[in-house]
Parts: structure tokens; sequence; C-alpha cells
């Protein structure tokens, strides 16, 4: 199955930069203040809540499906990357910028991969004010076709601002652009990994399916405000739905996303808070795929999961030959992230894309999720370029056709959490050949907990479960007398395969592994998880 995500376009460069400098306007002309001005407000007899959004949802998906696209002049879907990002948004025309507001709104230009405009309105109290667009909102730079850009074309999406790193200058802290994609950073972070509203059929066979949203209300916010609020719509052949985002940077970047969800047909697989990010090689990368001076390369690491049982799991993320589908049973799953865990910069020495300095994002579900399970899925890929990972919540069960689906969760966009979990956990996984031919070494760091006072004389165990693809030959178990954790190295051998899958390797079944550490029979670790491919 030849398939691949299309990494969405940072708006701050080709290689993930996090500075987008922006042409400074020393003067600015009356008529174009008028510019962003809102169109006359549009009344309600109360004030603008998710029930609204999720009244058009329900309205949107009883119509057949219209697509947006085709409503971007051809000429602008065929810019390059470079003239794209030529294309900058003047900051003087922020929204509330001049209130002196906690937060502010820029947008962004359509074009290139962006091709479908979306409708933006701002919500004061009971009054809807779509923003309208005007080219006089943007510098296009080196572009000579700003006069053919059609006066009404509309946004592609938005950004906002707030000050997170000092007091007086307001940094960008969530993007919403393309497709249901969004992303945010915390306090001194790149960014790295995205979000999506939800995905559908992805990995199937049948194609997967891109719901995007088509419209947004942003909530204005007061002075004092620490928050700011977002709502969305959904809408795709399959789906509509209403969103709301409640958006609290800082320190830790926390969003507040709840959905509602109605179908106009039933859909294979239906994916709860999605994560996308990008692993091209790290440390159990044993050769790298490329000629490269960069030890990794990735915007997380691995994936983590809380168990309602009390278990954690740590599956560390890998580039293999061929696309790898991992499924994690789980009955009201306490959280589940991609984590970005080597925070050192030695680990990447990428001094442009900043590596650890990537957001991990955790999700906790707000309320019982029920049955159900964690989704990895793995591409492999030839290129940083590319988003090839992806996490999200399946449920067992959907209700029936008629009925919306609706779910809650938070998202804390932060670095690594060392409580969770709070015992040990896995710092470093290594691969190598083993001694003999076909045999594969695993060599895995943990650190945490208890483990930096257990002393190097204490016999200390691991639990290691290999599936029936393979057989263990031998392990060991030692203080890590440099970290101060404790370190585990195993050996594996694959069982022999039929004459045919000897032959030819992209046939030779995955080979699933566990592990953790003990003290006779209490748990110090987390549970280590890895698919390995011959």
């Amino acid at each position: 199955m030849n398939m691949e995500f299309v990494r969405p376009m940072n708006p701050f460069g080709k290689r993930h930069l996090n500075n987008y400098t922006l042409l400074a306007v020393n003067a600015v002309v009356v008529f174009m203040l008028c510019s962003i001005c809102l169109l006359c407000p549009v009344e309600a007899n109360e004030s603008f809540s998710f029930k609204n959004v999720a009244d058009k949802a329900q309205q949107l998906a009883a119509q057949p499906f219209k697509g947006l696209t085709g409503q971007i002049p051809e000429f602008l879907v065929k810019i390059n990357y470079d003239e794209w990002r030529d294309i900058r948004f003047k900051p003087e025309f922020a929204l509330w910028r001049k209130e002196q507001l906690p937060f502010t709104v820029q947008f962004f230009h359509p074009g290139l991969y962006y091709d479908r405009p979306v409708i933006i309105n701002t919500v004061d109290g009971a009054a809807v004010k779509p923003v309208t667009f005007s080219r006089n909102l943007f510098d296009y730079g080196r572009n000579k076709f700003k006069e053919r850009v059609p006066s009404n074309l509309g946004f592609a999406g938005f950004r906002v601002h707030h000050p997170i790193n000092t007091k007086k200058y307001y940094d960008e802290v969530a993007v919403f652009l393309g497709a249901s994609y969004f992303r945010a950073v915390a306090r001194k972070q790149n960014y790295g990994l995205s979000a999506r509203a939800l995905a559908l059929d992805t990995a199937l066979s049948t194609g997967e399916e891109f719901p995007y949203f088509k419209e947004f209300w942003i909530i204005k916010p007061i002075e004092e405000s620490t928050r700011i609020t977002v709502y969305a719509l959904l809408d795709s052949a399959s789906v509509s739905g209403a969103y709301e985002f409640i958006i609290k940077p800082g320190k830790e970047t926390v969003i507040d996303v709840k959905g509602t969800v109605f179908r106009r047909k039933d859909v294979q697989k239906f994916g709860i808070a999605p994560l996308t990010s990008m692993f091209f090689y790290g440390k159990n990368t044993s050769q790298r795929p490329v000629d490269d001076f960069r030890p990794e390369v990735h915007d997380s690491d691995g994936l983590l999961v809380s168990f309602s049982s009390g278990e954690w799991l740590w599956h560390p993320l890998v580039n293999s030959r061929a696309l790898i589908v991992n499924s994690f049973s789980a009955v009201n799953p306490l959280g589940f992230g991609l984590l970005q865990r080597e925070l050192n910069f030695t680990a990447y020495q990428d001094l442009e894309a900043r590596y650890e300095n990537r957001p991990s994002v955790w999700i906790t579900p707000r309320g019982k999720w029920g049955k159900g399970h964690i989704e990895l899925i793995q591409i492999p890929t030839e290129s940083q370029l590319n988003d090839n990972i992806m996490a999200f919540w399946v449920p067992e069960r959907l209700p029936g056709a008629g009925t919306p689906i609706s779910f809650s969760y938070t998202m804390s966009w932060q670095y690594p959490d060392k409580k969770r979990p709070q015992g040990g956990r896995t710092i470093a996984t290594y691969t190598a050949k083993g001694k003999a031919d076909e045999m594969k070494k695993f060599v895995v760091d943990f650190a945490g907990g208890k483990l930096e006072t257990i002393p190097a004389d204490r016999p200390i165990t691991a639990s290691i479960t290999v599936d029936n693809n393979a057989k263990l030959v031998e392990q060991q178990v030692y203080k890590n007398q440099v970290t101060g954790g404790w370190r585990l190295v195993f050996q594996i051998q694959p069982v022999e395969q039929s004459g045919v899958d000897l032959m030819l390797k992209q046939k030779r079944p995955p080979i699933e592994l566990r592990a953790f550490l003990k003290d006779g029979n209490n748990s110090l670790t987390e549970t280590w998880s890895y698919t390995y491919l011959p």
C-alpha cells in the first residue's frame, strides 16, 4: 500500500523555522485601516455558543455535500512555496491590536496547498461579524500578481498571538490552517507536530477522507482574558461537525476540545483526537537512511498510553520498510500522546530546526470513552518533509446512523511531563545486529522513579514478551552507572519462515515485543513496546 501524509506546510518556512519576519509599515493610510473593518453585525437573541454551531452542522448534514474547491484562482493554486510564503499579513492590521487586548489574530492568504477559502467571524456578545478580506491586509513581497487577486477572495486560515515568553511581545501560540489541521506551542517552543479535528478511514485501502473547517467564530477576549475561544464548522463528504476550542497559552498550552459530529453516511474508521507527526530516524535507527550529520531527525519519538488499569505503555516510533498499524486496546483510557522525550540539542545538532524544542502533546479524555483502541500508524518516508506518523482513538462501536457522535478532551502542548509516568520510563532505545545472522539486539535504557536509588547489586529482572514470530535468545539487566538508571539488553531470533518468505524480505511478518523491569513482583517501569520488521 503506497500511502503518505502530506506534511501541512509550516507558515514559518520549509524547515520548521519559528521566526516569521514581517515587514514593518511606518505609515498607514486611513482607507487601509478600513480594509479590515467588519461587516454590520448580525444580531442574535442570545450570546453565540457551541449550540449555534451544532445547529448549523446538523442542518449541513441534512444537505448534499458541496465541496469548496475551485473558488481560488488557478494561478494562486499553482504558485510555488516561496511565492506563497512571500505573501505576508501586515501585523498592524491584526484583530484587536489597537485595543491592546491580551490576544490578537492574523490571517493567511489562500494559494498553493490552501485551495479552499474559509469564512472567519468574530463574536462580541450577541454580535457576529464576518471579517472582510482585503488585498491591502497583505504585503505581496516580490510577487507581481496582487492586482489579479479577487477583492472578495477570503482567507485560508488564521493564527493566534499572545505574550507567553515576554510580557510585551505577542508570540504566535496557535494556528488553524489547511483542512482541519491546527497546532500550538507552549513557552519556549517551536512548532512541530499537528493535530486534526477528525481522522476518517485512515490507512484503509479505500483511501482516507479529509474533513475541513469551512467557517470559524472567534470570541473577542476581554482585557483580563487568559484564554481565547474558537468555534469551527467541519464538513466533508461523509460528515459535518461542530467544534469548540478553548485555548489557554502558557508554560503548558492547554486546549479544551469539544466536538459533535453528524454523519451523512457511515465511515469504516472514526478517529478521535488525531495527532500527526514526523519521524525520519532516531536512536533506534542503527543505520541512517541518508548521509546526514544530524544524529536524529524527528518531531516526536514515541507514543505514550495510560490505561485505566494503571499500566503505562511507551512505544518508540520507527521509520520502517513497510506500513505499520498498531492497535492498543483499552477501556476508558486515561490518556495518550505523541511525545518528544529527547530534549538535548546534542541529539539533533540542527541549529535551524531545533527539534529539541518541539512540543509533546498529551490527550486527556473528558468523561468515559468506553471500549476501543488507540491506533498508531507509521508510514515509511524518505524525507523529513512529510508527516508519516498518526495516533488517534477509535471507538469500538458508534451510535446509530442518525445519532450524533459527541466527545470532549483536553490537549496539553508541553515539554514532556516527568510525572507521566511517575515510575521508571524509557529514555533510549537502541538496536543492532545480533551475535548471529538474522538475530537482533535491543538495548533499552530506563530511568526515573525509584531506579536511581536502587543499588547495582540488587537483582532487578526484566519481564520480556516476544510474539510467535520470534524467540528470546538471551537477556541481561544491569545498572547504568552513567545515567543512574538501569539497562536492559536482549536478543531475539526470528522463527523460520517458508521458502518464499525467506526470499522476499518484505513478506516477513512484524515481531511484537514488550518488556518492563521489576523488583521481585513489583513493577518498576512503564511497559516498553516495540514493533520490529526483520
